[in-house]
């Protein structure tokens, strides 16, 4: 069986056939730099990660492309408040959310285009669309497209979402980036300058003025991935306006291939609540990522617990819920810990664990079922466990198994917990400790091994010798 994924343009789960195999064109609408990514939006970024890693897994060669929107309106309200420069207000924040990527154990995309250095695209876009009668000049200098106009060409406006268009008046324009779909009008291609845009401002054929949010990833995402390509991700909230409008500036420019659309499969990711409700600074349920580093939580933590429901499903995020990944990954860890012992230098001549790579792959295969391919992980935890018990697991057994974790972990991407080296204080203990082990003095060894977990440690007898493990 195929790869199977939940289509939002079809509104049905399709089989996932790209359009040049084995290149795959992903793109995945990406930060905009005015704040700190919200633990809201890692969740929708894990989830790219999560698609990149398993098309890369199936074989395909992914060119993923992820855009940083560095003007935008919230944007220049930022710069304007801080009186500081475009780029130096928005470098600050793209340099976080890079080290956030990688704390998260993301994969970087291959392409991170920013929209103002894709002015030249933006503007020739505007000029096709002008051209082919779908867009107008308003009399403040900016540039609406006719969603009339559009629909006169043959074209759908609705792709992606049901919209009323009953109660649209013709000609009614929107300025806005962000609008509900109840008010469905013309919106905004370029922006004629105003005072309140201060130095933020290009030259353009209709007066200086700057782009709305929309066009910028239809002109990038084309002039990267080419007029059609395979995969267009996001969260659920990008749908309307901002995905439906970039389908009808993209197929209204009419670079595409008869019969072709903008985007063959768009995949969208479902809200995250916080603690049962929705995210909100005011509710105390706001995170940050460096919110939960800073309460004591590790990337590897808040990457598992992200990855373990269903991206269309609504997930509650919950601080117990961090408590509950720490435990799980360290049921993993110790697996992995006693099967590298066990293989010492084996070496794997043969394919890794077939039952288990077969079974992760048959859940992520059906809409990438992520509940089912870690219900696979823990039950061959399980079963490790029990043949480590029974000692009945050869080494060539031990090392096939960690083969077959090291393949699917290419997916998951949640490694190996990093050894936190002892402190001498602690070493030295554990030293004392074994002293007294050796001389029977095993209320004294009891002691220690108390002292230890008070400062944190766990100290385990194993066949070669005491191991220390922090708490």
């Amino acid at each position: 069986m195929g790869l199977n994924l939940f289509n939002t343009l079809s509104r049905s789960v399709q089989e996932f056939t790209p359009l040049a195999p084995p290149r795959v064109g992903m793109y995945c609408c990406g930060p905009t730099v005015y704040d700190f990514a919200h633990i809201g939006n890692w969740r929708t970024f894990v989830f790219g990660d999560l698609v990149r890693r398993y098309l890369e897994f199936k074989g395909y060669s992914v060119t993923h492309a992820m855009n940083i929107t560095d003007i935008e309106d919230k944007i220049i309200k930022g710069v304007r408040e801080t009186k500081t420069s475009l780029k130096e207000f928005t470098g600050k924040y793209e340099a976080e959310f890079v080290a956030d990527l990688k704390t998260l154990n993301c994969r970087m995309p291959h392409h991170t285009p920013h929209a103002t250095e894709f002015m030249g695209e933006i503007i020739a876009l505007i000029e096709k669309l002008i051209q082919r009668g779908i867009a107008y000049k308003a009399a403040d200098g900016s540039v609406y497209f006719s969603i009339e106009k559009y629909q006169g060409c043959g074209c759908t406006y609705g792709q992606l979402v049901k919209l009323n268009f009953d109660e649209m008046r013709v000609g009614e324009r929107v300025k806005s980036d962000d609008y509900a779909k109840e008010s469905v009008a013309d919106f905004a291609l370029w922006k004629a300058r105003v005072p309140d845009d201060g130095d933020v401002f290009w030259p353009s054929p209709w007066g200086e003025g700057r782009p709305g949010w929309h066009i910028e990833c239809s002109a990038m995402s084309m002039k990267i991935l080419g007029p059609s390509f395979d995969l267009h991700l996001g969260g659920e909230d990008l749908v309307f306006p901002h995905h439906e409008d970039e389908i009808a500036q993209s197929e209204g420019a009419g670079m595409q291939a008869p019969g072709q659309h903008f985007v063959k499969y768009w995949l969208h990711g479902a809200h995250l609540l916080v603690e049962g409700k929705k995210m909100s600074k005011s509710l105390g349920n706001f995170f940050t990522l460096r919110d939960l580093l800073n309460k004591g939580f590790t990337g590897r933590e808040i990457r598992y617990l992200l990855l373990t429901a269903h991206y269309r499903e609504t997930f509650n995020f919950t601080l117990d819920g961090l408590q509950g990944a720490r435990t799980a990954l360290a049921r993993v860890d110790e697996c992995i810990g006693k099967l590298r012992e066990i293989a010492g230098q084996q070496k794997v001549d043969q394919a890794p664990d077939a039952p288990l790579v077969k079974q992760f792959t048959e859940a992520l295969d059906d809409d990438l079922n992520i509940s089912g391919a870690w219900g696979a992980v823990f039950e061959w935890v399980r079963d490790i466990n029990r043949r480590i018990a029974e000692n009945t697991l050869k080494p060539a057994e031990a090392a096939l198994a960690l083969a077959a974790w090291e393949k699917i972990d290419s997916v998951l991407g949640v490694g190996a917990k990093t050894e936190t080296e002892a402190p001498p204080e602690i070493l030295a203990l554990a030293d004392a400790r074994t002293a007294a082990k050796k001389a029977k003095d095993f209320k004294r060894a009891d002691a220690i091994r108390d002292e230890l977990k008070a400062k944190g440690w766990a100290i385990e007898d194993t066949p070669k010798g005491p191991k220390l493990k922090k708490l």
